[in-house]
């Protein structure tokens, strides 16, 4: 059985001794039972390597680890993936940005639409942002990723398709005359940065299809059957990675 792989946002440097944040502690010690001398993985989010860390001076309040080797990773995608997804109820949007980033999204931002059904603002909404950024931390810590995507603050579609960017925009549109699959390799720039936007339960309106028409978004098709919102965002970043990105 391989390491658990642990998420804190702390600097690591070998031979350092480092405290546990009161998080990776509860994880670690509590629920995982670890205990003294047992080997974990750190990473911090923030640049390309990984660590091997073993746990010392563990007590019933605090723990610290002994960094003892770093190893470079390269699990990135050479595809910048910006998520747009439009809100969804309850757990579909959490399953959504888990598997999104399991399949190499870099970036997401939750997008409220006309048919989102979803009413987030104040308090509630900067709860919901963390809770879908632990998720995502959660999908780096299982599928090996070092680097943490951003879930970027909610804001409404318009805000976001007002974004000035030199992405490659996409849309999934049923009545789409082209696939993702069928895209010229030259219609993404050296930096491939991609923005999909991804409608929730019941689609977009046809007032958002053709707002993100005048935004220069491009209609794609995913296939002859109607997906579930979470169905098609992870069908379409499986297409791009498979078209551009690092799927084989």
């Amino acid at each position: 059985m391989s390491n658990p792989r642990i998420y804190q946002a702390t600097d690591f440097n070998v031979n350092d001794t480092v405290k546990l944040s009161d998080e990776s502690f509860g994880h670690v010690i509590r629920v995982l039972r670890l205990t003294q001398g047992d080997v974990i993985t750190l990473f911090n989010g923030n640049e390309n390597k990984q660590y091997t860390a073993e746990l010392a001076d563990v007590n019933k309040k605090q723990a610290s680890v002994m960094i003892i080797a770093e190893e470079t990773i390269e699990r990135e995608s050479p595809l910048d993936i910006h998520l747009g997804q439009g809100i969804s109820r309850g757990d579909r949007m959490d399953f959504t940005l888990q598997k999104s980033v399991e399949l190499g999204v870099k970036s997401i931002t939750p997008l409220f639409t006309e048919r989102c059904g979803v009413k987030l603002n104040g308090e509630r909404l900067s709860k919901k942002q963390q809770q879908w950024q632990k998720i995502v931390v959660s999908a780096c810590e299982q599928s090996g990723r070092v680097f943490v995507p951003i879930v970027n603050t909610p804001i409404s579609l318009a805000q976001w398709l007002e974004q000035q960017t030199h992405a490659l925009k996409l849309n999934l549109h049923p009545k789409a005359s082209h696939s993702i699959m069928t895209l010229p390799a030259d219609e993404l720039a050296n930096d491939k940065q991609v923005r999909l936007l991804i409608g929730p339960e019941g689609g977009l309106s046809e007032e958002e299809i053709q707002l993100a028409n005048e935004a220069h978004f491009t209609d794609v098709l995913l296939g002859p059957r109607v997906l579930r919102t979470e169905t098609a965002a992870l069908t379409a970043i499986t297409a791009l990675q498979c078209r551009f990105g690092d799927l084989t």
